[in-house]
């Protein structure tokens, strides 16, 4: 079987690498993949967007099967072309990946199946915002109704902070088309907490929990990115809390799908906010988060890409996935001045020493190589420092070891990934 996965970060690295252990493949390939992949897949030099170019791409090579990384491809359509090209993918359709695509439809979709997430207003216009905005008063979280690469929310500790967000986004277009519409939403105090499912339109198969590093600074401080790190097993993430999210959120969301005409196939994966024991929807992402699937395809025993088939054939039901009993972890190296500005081009060395190190295993996410065959930078969040132990605080001691190996001295990383959880 010849697969394709699409996508360029560590995500699709992470599925490459797991994809490639299936016996059931001949050759996996990348698009456009990135110089990690490179070493485990064929990458093809087709954006993610270019929708036209993969349909003519997966045709020629006879693509038998394609796993869809990003959510934009998604929102825009791909698996709506494979599905009438008569091509096997993974992920959802169009209509279905609204879910992320646009928060408003997200909220607007809880409130008419009584799933709870925190009350929310939308508003195109700046004035009405703040009006509401000065009848509320802060803290309040400020978000961008499309896709904005991770970088659509704030959290807003005062008015005048949440007037700044506000104003970015409606006046001057900030996150472009994204961001003419935002949503003002109740803060919810908490924990926060990734909960994922493979579903197949009817079955929603729970994968093992996971928990994100969302905010770029140690303690959990300043602006949102894509993840700072994760670790998996999340021990949040109890039994009770499991049947809670499934009965509650999951399974009145996979048959309100259903209901809407629009049946969810791919993976679906809750941002949960977990108050006073009890799960709220933060937001509905339609692919694996990144960094958390580098997690999850660590832990995971069983062959994925069945799996992944079964999902798209609506098989789900009589389905299951086996994990290892170790925990694993992933600290994200950035570029200094992420999410910022950066620049790209920067010189990286020590990955070698560093994936030698025991249970370590290196993703890239943004990465090229130099004409000297040397990795260097190419983008925000550049590399991920995976491990696996038999606790949380083994993983990041593994973890911390490599980066620590690692020589690149225009890269940053948060040094307090799983600390929450070290003795666990």
């Amino acid at each position: 079987m010849r697969v394709l996965v699409v996508g360029s970060g560590g995500r699709e690295h992470a599925l490459c690498w797991a994809i490639c252990g299936s016996p059931l493949v001949t050759k996996v390939l990348c698009a456009p993949g990135n110089s990690g992949i490179s070493a485990i897949a064929e990458c093809v030099k087709i954006d993610p967007e270019d929708i036209n170019g993969l349909i003519s791409f997966i045709k020629e090579y006879q693509i038998n099967f394609v796993v869809i990384g990003p959510e934009a491809p998604l929102v825009s359509g791909l698996g709506d072309k494979l599905q009438s090209s008569g091509i096997k993918y993974f992920g959802p359709c169009a209509a279905a990946a609204q879910l992320e695509g646009s928060k408003a439809f997200m909220k607007d979709f809880c409130s008419r199946h009584s799933i709870p997430t925190a009350s929310y207003k939308r508003f195109t216009n700046l004035k009405d915002a703040k009006s509401f905005l000065r009848e509320k008063g802060a803290p309040i979280v400020v978000k961008a109704d499309g896709l904005a690469a991770g970088k659509g929310v704030i959290v807003a500790k005062t008015v005048e902070e949440a007037e700044q967000a506000m104003t970015s986004m409606l006046e001057d277009n900030l996150f472009g088309k994204a961001g003419s519409e935002i949503i003002l939403e109740e803060l919810l105090e908490g924990e926060e907490v990734s909960f994922f499912v493979l579903c197949d339109g009817n079955t929603a198969l729970p994968l093992q929990s996971a928990q994100d590093h969302k905010r770029v600074g140690e303690g959990d401080t300043g602006p949102n990115t894509g993840g700072m790190g994760a670790y998996s097993p999340a021990p949040i993430v109890t039994n009770k809390i499991t049947h809670m999210v499934m009965e509650k959120i999951i399974l009145p969301t996979i048959e309100g799908m259903k209901a809407e005409g629009t049946p969810y196939k791919g993976i679906l994966y809750a941002g949960l906010m977990i108050v006073n024991g009890e799960p709220m929807l933060l937001e509905y992402n339609v692919r694996f988060g990144d960094p958390e699937c580098q997690v999850l395809m660590m832990r995971l025993k069983s062959d994925i890409l069945p799996a992944l088939i079964a999902a798209h054939d609506g098989v789900l039901n009589d389905f299951d996935l086996r994990w290892y009993d170790e925990a694993a972890l992933i600290v994200v190296m950035a570029t200094n001045g992420y999410p910022g500005t950066y620049e790209d081009g920067s010189l990286i060395k020590g990955l070698e020493v560093a994936s030698a190190i025991k249970g370590v295993q290196i993703f890239h996410s943004g990465t090229s190589v130099n004409d000297a065959g040397e990795f260097i930078s190419k983008g925000g969040r550049v590399i991920g420092v995976a491990a696996m132990g038999n606790t949380i605080a083994a993983a990041r001691e593994y973890a911390y070891k490599a980066v620590g190996a690692i020589d690149w001295p225009n890269g940053f990383y948060r040094g307090d990934i799983g600390w929450k959880r070290g003795d666990k």
